[in-house]
């Protein structure tokens, strides 16, 4: 049996629709993003967007599994690296990513993403404090780990939200110079 390829056509209007789909929600929320708007904006037509998609939620489901998919499988990447390169290749990642990351971070966002993409981000931070520390205390671990995870969102997140205003390497640098002081508290 032979896999049906997708054509370059198709991949690149799934990519203008998901597009279209994040910049809405960096204005509105989601329950009020048309079919439509999101259409107009991808510059297709509704019929080529049901071609895809049941509906405008089913979009949003599809990109939010898309991201969580790629997340974890960059995030199994980054456990045996040090935390400046992990940093290096998130920030490329959503660097590469702009538009969707502009939605997840967005306040119109329904928050399930960044609540999935949290968590990753803890059991990286967990599997890295783990490896780096010999006498365990498992509390501590999990605290520390939360705190680092949510604090290099943070950061993460206000360099989405600015635009990406600051060069990655600046932000690379700022998130590990706070990492290492906040990973060596064990």
């Amino acid at each position: 049996m032979s896999e049906k390829k997708t054509d370059r056509r198709t991949l690149k209007t799934k990519k203008a629709l998901c597009d279209a789909l994040a910049q809405l929600l960096t204005d509105k929320p989601l329950h009020k993003v048309t079919v439509q708007e999101i259409a107009d904006i991808a510059d297709v037509n509704r019929v080529t967007f049901y071609k895809h998609y049941l509906d405008v939620y089913d979009l949003y489901e599809k990109i939010e599994n898309d991201v969580l998919v790629e997340l974890g499988l960059l995030i199994l990447q980054l456990q045996e690296l040090p935390a400046s390169e992990c940093y290096e290749k998130l920030l490329t990642y959503i660097g590469e990513n702009r538009s969707i990351f502009k939605m997840v971070y967005s306040p119109n966002s329904t928050g399930g993403i960044m609540a999935k993409f949290s968590k990753l981000m803890e059991g990286l931070f967990r599997q890295m404090q783990i490896e780096d520390t010999e006498a365990a205390d498992e509390v501590m671990i999990d605290f520390l780990s939360c705190y680092r995870a949510h604090g290099s969102l943070s950061v993460i997140g206000k360099w989405v939200m600015s635009d990406f205003a600051l060069p990655k390497e600046k932000v690379i640098e700022i998130l590990s110079k706070i990492d290492s002081k906040t990973a060596v508290i064990i």
